[in-house]
Formats: structure tokens, C-alpha cells, sequence
């Protein structure tokens, strides 16, 4: 038999049980009976990370609490007055209050599930206020659908309604904020613990990831008319490229270009975290309402027609801005090509005139220097002679030829031999030049 494996005594990847602990990360809170959940996220910078944390921790130490579940990102405390669920994400930190309300029991608008918490720690949280919402769950024995139905006058707000959780449940809100929330109501008519947990969870959700996703509105908008005058400079600059009469023209032009690439590769970096996570977020919300499993109530819009018809705008806005930031970059690159190509056609014929004049000044120079070789070589064959002549005085003892017909007759031959020496050296000079290149 082959021996038995042994898990412990294999080498295990260090990420292991934090990658599975984040796949379990999160989960819905099991909810029952009458329920207000209070749910605010705070938008804060990576800076209040550690903040936010610690502010955490002190809660914890102000109140007798117990743990349920913690993480660096997650943590579900659970008082005698309250649960309060906690979670990190890149941008926001959110905190859900869960506080159990008695059958029957009113409900004041200025009452919230986190009035048992101290304002003062409530006032300490890091970052900016970004969505506060009430959700409150109920069952159809306590408030029936019909009588929330026949609430609703026909001039009156517009109410976004609809039966979800394979019609176990009714959904109402309006999406307004009135004292500083907006609220939902749920009225459950046949679901379980978990699905009241994971509809309630799906609700915030869909109010956060809402709320981040029109973060890129303004940001489209700003842009929008900036992009409007970037746009327009381009085309101006292309009216002056075609009238462009002189190299100082053009590169007065492809100066005022790249300052405008620059302008527009700014904005691009700018935006793009922003226009990219509002997508991200849209896309969530429309996932968390297609997990809501919606049936239409007659006479009032869904969730997700409700999105597509005042959401989708704002979202399809930031899209285009975006594509237009890049189609402008595309453009401005093109016509810096276009208009670079054209400076280094006409610099390549400057060179090419340089060159040229620099041919010709060397032709010139090498006639000179052909000439300077004649004179050299007439020269050289001068006081050649006159040493042949010298000679031939010296030793007119020793013979009877006349002195002058010595050196008339060496004036030829010493020609002849400067001239073959200077076109031999000019020959191995020229080999050896090629033999370099």
C-alpha cells in the first residue's frame, strides 16, 4: 500500500487561508423579525485608512461589544443595543447599524439604529458623509402592501417599487432623502432569515454603489467644457498648419500642440481612475438589482427601469467624455506626427542643401589642391634641376659634356618622376581611405 498523505507535511502557499477567508468574506447578516437598519459611508482618501481602523477600535472600548467576525477590512460587533457591521473598501468606508424593533412599534423619522452609539464617536469617523440611508424591514402581517399602495396620491413622488425574491417580499422607496437619509421599506412576506439578510445587504448596496457611480458626473461636466475649447483650439491649429508658410510657422504651431497634448494627457490622467470606477460601480448596482429577482407591480417602475432611465444617462455621459478625452489625444498625436513630418521634410532639405554646398566646396578644393600638385610638381622638378646642375659643375673635370645640356636633358626625367611619385602616393592614400570606410 502506498503510504498515506499528510496535508501538514506539504508545503502550503502563504496566501492560502487569506484568499479562502476573503472568498467567505462578508456575508449577510441573518435577519428576523421587525428590523431598522441604518446604513452611512464615509468617501475618505488612502491616507484615513488607518483612521478609520482606529476609530473602530475605539467603539469597541466604549461599549461592551463582542466580536463576531473582524478582519483589516470587515468587522461585525454586536451590542445589547445594536449590531454594527463595518467594511473597508478603497475609497469608502461603510457602517451598517442593525437595531431589532418591537411588532407594531412606530417608527419616528428622526429614529436610527445607531441613536444608542455617542455622537462624539459618530462625529470622529475619517472622511466625508456620502450616503445615509434607513432600511426597514417589516412583515406584510404589520403593513400591507395595499395600504402602502393606496398611500401613493398621483401627483406625489415618483415611488420605485417592485416584488423581489421570487415574489417572497415588496420593495418600496423613492430614492429621496428627507432629515438626511433616504429610505427603503421592506415588507416580507414569506422570506427567510438569510434572504431578508441578503436583500437588506443588496439594498445598501445598491444606494452606495449608486451614489459613487454619479462621483464621475461632475467630473464629466467639468470636463465636457473644457474638452469643448480643446476641441476647438485643435481645429484652429489645423487651419494655421495649412497656411503654415515658413519652418518658424510650423514650429510655432507644433509648440502650441505639444502644449496642448500636454493639457490633454493631464486631463486623461486626471479622469480616469474616476470615469473607470463609476463604470465599475455601475456595474455593480445593476448586478445587485438583478439579484433582487424583481416582479413588477402594476403602475409603478422597477429597479432596474428606474436605473436605466435616470442612472444610465449620467453614466453614458461619463462614457462619452471619456471617449472623447481619448479620441482629442488620438488627434492631437496624429496631427504632432503630421506636423513633425513636415519639419523634418524641410529640415532633411536644408541638410540636403548644406550637403550640397559642401559638395561643391569640396570639388573646389580638390581642383585647387590638383593645381597646387601641377606647381608642386614644377617645383619639386625646379630645384631638382638645380641640384643636377650643381652636380654637374662639380665634376666637369672628370668629363667634357657641356653643363647646361646636363640639366635641360634631368628637367624632363626629374618631371616625369615627381609626377609619377605624387600620382602613386595620391593612388595609395585613395586605397588606403577605402580600405577604412
Amino acid at each position: 500500500m502506498h503510504p498515506r498523505l499528510i496535508i501538514a507535511e506539504l508545503e502550503e502557499h502563504p496566501l492560502r487561508h487569506r484568499l479562502n477567508n476573503e472568498f467567505h468574506a462578508r456575508p449577510p447578516v441573518p435577519l428576523l423579525g421587525a428590523m431598522l437598519v441604518s446604513h452611512l459611508v464615509f468617501k475618505h482618501s488612502a491616507t484615513m485608512v488607518q483612521a478609520a481602523r482606529d476609530n473602530v477600535t475605539r467603539l469597541t472600548q466604549t461599549h461592551a461589544c463582542q466580536a463576531i467576525d473582524s478582519s483589516d477590512a470587515h468587522m461585525m460587533l454586536e451590542t445589547s443595543s445594536f449590531r454594527m457591521r463595518w467594511e473597508l473598501h478603497t475609497e469608502f468606508s461603510s457602517y451598517t447599524f442593525y437595531r431589532p424593533l418591537i411588532s407594531g412599534e412606530p417608527l419616528h423619522p428622526d429614529v436610527t439604529a445607531f441613536d444608542a452609539v455617542n455622537p462624539e464617536w459618530l462625529g470622529a469617523i475619517p472622511g466625508k458623509l456620502m450616503v445615509a440611508t434607513h432600511i426597514e424591514l417589516r412583515s406584510t402581517a404589520e403593513i400591507s402592501p395595499e395600504s402602502v399602495l393606496a398611500s401613493l396620491t398621483p401627483n406625489g413622488r415618483t415611488m420605485v417599487a417592485a416584488k423581489v425574491a421570487d415574489e417572497a417580499a415588496w420593495i418600496f422607496t423613492d430614492f429621496k432623502i428627507d432629515n438626511g437619509f433616504s429610505r427603503f421599506l421592506i415588507l416580507n412576506e414569506s422570506m427567510t432569515q438569510r434572504q431578508s439578510g441578503r436583500t437588506v445587504q443588496r439594498l445598501a448596496e445598491i444606494e452606495t454603489y449608486r451614489m459613487m457611480a454619479l462621483l464621475g458626473l461632475p467630473v464629466a461636466k467639468e470636463v465636457s467644457r473644457w474638452l469643448y475649447s480643446g476641441e476647438k483650439q485643435l481645429a484652429e491649429m489645423m487651419d494655421h498648419i495649412g497656411q503654415a508658410r515658413s519652418p518658424d510657422d510650423e514650429r510655432e504651431v507644433l509648440g502650441t500642440l505639444s502644449k496642448l497634448a500636454a493639457e490633454v494627457e493631464h486631463s486623461v490622467a486626471r479622469t480616469t481612475f474616476r470615469f473607470g470606477a463609476s463604470h465599475a460601480y455601475h456595474g455593480l448596482v445593476m448586478q445587485r438589482i438583478e439579484e433582487l429577482r424583481e416582479t413588477r407591480i402594476s403602475g409603478l417602475p422597477t429597479f432596474f427601469e428606474f436605473m436605466q432611465r435616470r442612472l444610465l444617462p449620467a453614466m453614458n455621459t461619463c462614457e462619452a467624455i471619456s471617449r472623447r478625452q481619448e479620441e482629442l489625444s488620438g488627434r492631437v498625436a496624429r496631427n504632432s506626427q503630421l506636423l513633425r513630418t513636415r519639419v523634418d521634410i524641410e529640415l532633411e532639405r536644408q541638410n540636403q542643401e548644406l550637403l550640397g554646398q559642401m559638395n561643391r566646396r569640396a570639388r573646389l578644393q580638390l581642383r585647387l589642391q590638383e593645381t597646387v600638385e601641377g606647381l608642386s610638381v614644377v617645383v619639386l622638378t625646379y630645384y631638382g634641376s638645380q641640384l643636377v646642375q650643381y652636380l654637374a659643375k662639380g665634376t666637369k673635370h672628370l668629363h667634357h659634356l657641356n653643363t647646361d645640356i646636363i640639366t635641360a636633358i634631368s628637367i624632363p626625367i626629374i618631371a616625369g618622376l615627381v609626377a609619377w611619385g605624387t600620382r602613386r602616393m595620391r593612388k595609395k592614400l585613395a586605397a588606403e581611405e577605402g580600405g577604412e570606410r
